[in-house]
């Protein structure tokens, strides 16, 4: 076989992606480039690679052997050239992606609890999204949520290294003034016809910050990815969103979280995961700061 550097990149990149125009994009290349390469790494190989699906592109079982060896031979390419440009870092590197959620409740322990010995580069997404990543080995390790029954994150081979840091319960946040004013929890009935501020949703991610199981369409007003930016929309009475609890204590001034009554707990998983195999020894610290500061 007669493959490119570029044809690894160019697959690790739609395996991160789940697209070739979202790969493009992020490469800086056409959307026929990579057409082009992608065909020329499958004629190459003498296989299907990529299996084009309505909703995006996913990587066939013999597109994630060849991702598994890609690693290797694109992080062995990195090496060489830092060390012919005398760029060798002098700290070990991790790559670590963490959910939303995770960020302000979870990040900064963690990383004070990593050690100055480790660099700690992070990013944040969506829990599908930081999975791909993970596969596509753009990152080393990612904070991810589960709802019950916590399930096997993907279907791909071989299965990600899981690790449980807490179980979370999902809550409901309110303006600590007007008609919730004093109280510590909410019955369903009364969120039917609530204001919601919540995340976009998409074929991949569940919508963030309305109440699962209400009855009916719920009515969204405001639509914002940042927790800060929902929360203080909250504190101005502009309508309510779900956290986790664990984001009490950081909570803006002006924002109560009430428990809901007449439906059951929604427990949320938060949990640390990576590629299997041996860790490094950098990888090893911080999954044990992350946890450690659950």
């Amino acid at each position: 076989m007669d493959i490119s550097s570029t044809g690894l990149r160019v697959l690790r990149q739609i395996a991160e992606s789940g697209s070739f125009t979202a790969a493009a994009a992020r490469l800086g290349y056409t959307q026929s480039a990579i057409s082009r390469q992608a065909a020329a790494l499958e004629r190459s190989v003498g296989t299907t690679l990529f299996e084009r699906r309505p909703d995006g592109v996913q990587l066939t079982p013999s597109g994630l052997t060849l991702l598994r060896h890609a690693h290797t031979v694109l992080a062995s390419l990195a090496a060489a050239e830092r060390e012919l440009t005398g760029t060798v870092p002098q700290t070990e590197v991790v790559r670590l992606g963490a959910v939303l959620s995770a960020g302000a409740a979870i990040l900064p322990a963690a990383l004070a609890a990593a050690g100055p010995q480790i660099t700690v580069t992070t990013r944040e997404g969506t829990t599908p999204t930081l999975i791909r990543a993970l596969r596509a080995g753009s990152l080393d390790l990612a904070v991810l949520t589960s709802r019950p029954p916590h399930r096997p994150f993907d279907g791909d081979s071989p299965r990600l290294h899981v690790e449980t840091v807490a179980d979370t319960e999902l809550v409901v946040a309110v303006p600590s003034t007007g008609e919730f004013a004093g109280r510590t929890t909410v019955h369903v009935d009364e969120l039917v016809d609530a204001a919601w501020i919540a995340t976009p949703s998409s074929s991949s991610e569940a919508l963030l910050g309305v109440w699962p199981g209400l009855p009916g369409r719920p009515r969204v007003i405001h639509s914002a990815r940042d927790w800060l930016t929902k929360l203080h929309l909250v504190a101005g009475g502009f309508g309510l969103t779900t956290v986790p609890s664990r984001l009490s204590p950081v909570l803006p001034p002006g924002v109560s979280l009430l428990h809901v009554d007449g439906a059951p707990s929604e427990i949320r998983r938060v949990l640390v995961a990576r590629l299997p195999g041996h860790p490094t020894p950098a990888i090893t610290a911080v999954t044990r700061a992350i946890t450690s500061t659950a």
